[in-house]
């Protein structure tokens, strides 16, 4: 199984990309992850709607260009469907044995994703009704892809 993660923006800071760093290398003995960062936009304070719209589809273009066609895409959106842990694993167990090799899972900027990316997901997935750094969603994308392994492969996991 090969994972990517297509985030948009770089890991500035040391403290996120070590923990990122921490749980590829967990990951290494459950699958191939690839992390993958196209280029943020700068956003105008105060930008108004249509320089919004104009940065998230500059972005979606770097996303959309990362993405195969035999990809199966799945994007983090406040709109997703809210999984426990449990049911991430057995989704991702689910792909797997139906025949999926390569999930990749998209982040998106600090405006969010447009809506040509989310078009293109087989699945869009929601962490919580709360929004998160798209930084720090990462580090809880791995980690939650770690423990979904764990899970997967009968192996203890913090409850």
């Amino acid at each position: 199984m090969k994972i990517t993660i297509l985030s948009v923006g770089k890991l500035k800071e040391k403290f996120w990309r070590e923990a990122v760093e921490e749980y590829a290398k967990r990951l290494g003995g459950y699958c191939r992850l690839e992390l993958i960062e196209v280029a943020d936009e700068k956003t105008p304070d105060k930008a108004s709607p249509n320089q919004e719209e104009r940065i998230m589809r500059r972005e979606a273009d770097r996303i959309l260009e990362r993405i195969g066609a035999s990809d199966y895409v799945c994007t983090l959106e406040i709109s997703g469907k809210k999984l426990s842990s449990v049911e991430f694993s057995k989704w991702i167990d689910s792909l797997t044995s139906g025949g999926t090799s390569h999930i990749t899972f998209v982040i998106g900027g600090s405006l969010g994703l447009h809506g040509s990316v989310s078009e293109r997901a087989d699945f869009k997935l929601s962490f919580s009704d709360m929004t998160f750094p798209h930084q720090l969603m990462r580090v809880i994308l791995c980690e939650q892809i770690y423990r979904a392994f764990r899970i997967i492969s009968g192996e203890p996991y913090h409850k």
